[in-house]
């Protein structure tokens, strides 16, 4: 079978970009303002299209209640906020005040605050503080990657039956190929990328959004 992908151009990805039909202004003045005053750690930061793409499955999924770990500057939490109901209700996990602050400035620019709830500190203290009878609809794990596969069990328990879970960086800048690192976090991802498939829990497709991008089904009959 040959291979079936076409390879991204500078000017290829420009085209993909600007054919999508969730152009937000205020999230393209975050990402502006993130780079300004960042620099290069405005990378962490999720693609435009990938952020496009989360709305759309927010809504497409009728989402109403959404967990995010791994907030930044708040794009990916804003981009979530608009696939949700007025009456939605996102929570954010961070343990990062400066970068948050940027991100609490935007979500009340872009009207979607009230939705919000952002706590600072350890994601996974949040989670494990969080009621067993608590149900996310989707979910969005972008955080320090040796804690991916604890975030996971902890969400995965709390996730509706058909929920999603979101993983960012599953590539891992091609790292992941890399069998021979020494990487505490390149290997936690490629260990979570081999497992995902195997649990019979959930069902999984990895896709090649910016820096890859797993997207988990809990099955309806799933036990977490």
């Amino acid at each position: 079978m040959p291979d079936k992908f076409t390879a991204m151009s500078s000017e290829l990805y420009d085209y993909l970009v600007n054919r999508r039909s969730e152009r937000d202004p205020i999230l393209a003045e975050l990402a502006k303002e993130t780079a300004a005053t960042l620099g290069p750690v405005s990378m962490m930061q999720i693609a435009p299209e990938q952020g496009a793409f989360m709305t759309l499955l927010a809504r497409a999924i009728g989402a109403r209640s959404a967990i995010e770990v791994g907030t930044f500057t708040g794009y990916s939490a804003l981009a979530l906020a608009r696939g949700l109901p007025d009456d939605g209700r996102l929570l954010c996990c961070d343990i990062n005040d400066e970068w948050t602050g940027i991100a609490r400035r935007y979500w009340q620019k872009a009207g979607v605050d009230h939705k919000i709830e952002l706590r600072l500190g350890p994601a996974l203290d949040t989670l494990r503080s969080l009621p067993a009878a608590t149900r996310f609809d989707i979910a969005f794990i972008d955080a320090d990657k040796p804690n991916y596969r604890n975030y996971y069990e902890e969400i995965l328990a709390r996730l509706r039956p058909n929920g999603l879970l979101l993983f960012d960086n599953v590539l891992w800048m091609g790292q992941v190929l890399d069998t021979a690192s020494s990487d505490e976090s390149t290997q936690a991802i490629q260990q979570l990328n081999d497992f995902l498939p195997t649990d019979r829990r959930v069902e999984v497709v990895m896709l090649a959004i910016s820096d890859g991008l797993t997207i988990v089904r809990k099955r309806a009959d799933a036990e977490a």
